[in-house]
């Protein structure tokens, strides 16, 4: 059986490989965006570079071409996040030191006893709590990037143009094909964002309310959202947000505290709320003391903090990426259920003879 190790003598890092499907156009998202924001922060605690496994980049390893040097002689610490490739990506790194970053949930896959989760959410920390409770778990949440965090800049607090801004990637089709419309009829100044903006943070300070709908996107592609920065970036950007509150929407905002529940009840009820705020912003606002709470829990420091924690914790001295018995395995969830049919059966038998020996005294 494996002991405990002396931190001098453990196998320590001397790199994070941070892999990503690829860097350009075409994988742009919220994903990437925080994978780099990932390499770009852990490159203060140690070698940092990103490595890219479907594009190759100039600027980036290849994941084939490092996979030339022996799994034992590794000191890479991998970290993987992309969802739907996961499960590929640990087959190719079995035996090396590798972490999962997860966003979002519901892929359906299983992770190898050991292998350690870094939660982005509360959400995501639950769901990996319930489908890996012997993996180590670790609870770090994304932040926004410096440009956003400027809460006393002028810019902030100036008259805005825009009434109303969506972004058209997640929205559902109510806000667009009806609230929208209905807010427009009333006179308000609508912008529906859908393409690339040079300056996204201007945008965000440039517009009164801010209205994000992920409910039904998330539900239909059957996993979860992540993290949802937008509305957390609306909030520092100083604009009133009407929201839905899923998966890890809650874990930052409160429905009447520091954002709006959108598709509340009818159409009539969102267009007379959103009116209200547009025009009394300041009653509408959430409240300074949970929003400075909230930016405080995303801010990079925070981030940089809790990965210099996280790294410390796993050079702590136990292996968790070797393959042998010692690891700590739950139960499969068919196992776990038969044995729960198995003892209610035995409870009704028991219940059934008792009665049976009852009568026959």
């Amino acid at each position: 059986m494996n002991q405990p190790i002396d931190t001098d003598n453990q196998r320590r890092f001397d790199r994070v490989r941070v892999l990503v499907p690829g860097t350009g156009a075409r994988f742009r998202c919220g994903g990437l965006t925080v994978a780099l924001q990932t390499a770009r922060i852990l490159s203060g605690l140690l070698t940092t570079e990103v490595v890219t496994y479907r594009e190759r980049n100039p600027d980036c390893s290849f994941l084939e071409d490092l996979l030339v040097l022996p799994a034992d002689d590794d000191r890479s610490l991998w970290l993987v996040s992309w969802g739907f490739d996961v499960p590929k990506l640990l087959k190719k790194l079995r035996g090396r030191q590798v972490i999962y970053q997860a966003h979002s949930t519901g892929y359906g896959f299983d992770l190898p006893p050991g292998i350690p989760v870094i939660a982005v959410s509360r959400n995501t920390l639950g769901y990996w709590a319930d489908r890996a409770p012997r993996n180590p778990l670790f609870f770090l949440p994304n932040a926004l990037e410096p440009q956003w965090m400027r809460p006393n800049d002028p810019a902030v607090s100036r008259p805005r143009p825009i009434d109303v801004l969506v972004q058209a990637r997640k929205s559902s089709p109510y806000v667009i094909n009806q609230l929208l419309p209905a807010l427009r009829d009333e006179g308000l100044n609508v912008c529906l964002q859908s393409g690339w903006v040079d300056d996204l943070v201007q945008l965000f300070r440039d517009a009164k309310v801010y209205i994000y709908d992920s409910a039904e996107y998330w539900r239909g592609r059957g996993v979860s959202e992540g993290f949802g920065l937008p509305p957390v970036e609306a909030l520092a950007s100083g604009c009133v947000v009407f929201t839905s509150f899923n998966h890890a929407l809650s874990d930052l905002l409160t429905p009447g505290t520091t954002a709006h529940q959108i598709g509340c009840g009818n159409l009539k009820y969102d267009v007379s709320r959103i009116l209200a705020a547009v025009n009394y912003p300041l009653e509408w606002s959430g409240d300074d003391h949970e929003i400075s709470s909230i930016l405080n829990e995303v801010s990079e420091q925070r981030l940089i903090d809790g990965w210099s924690s996280v790294i410390k914790q796993l050079e702590s001295g136990f292996y968790f990426w070797h393959i042998n018995s010692d690891l700590l395995r739950s139960s499969p969830t068919v196992v776990l259920r038969q044995r729960h049919r198995i003892s209610r059966i035995k409870a009704i038998l028991k219940r059934i003879l008792a009665t049976i020996v009852g009568r026959s005294v």
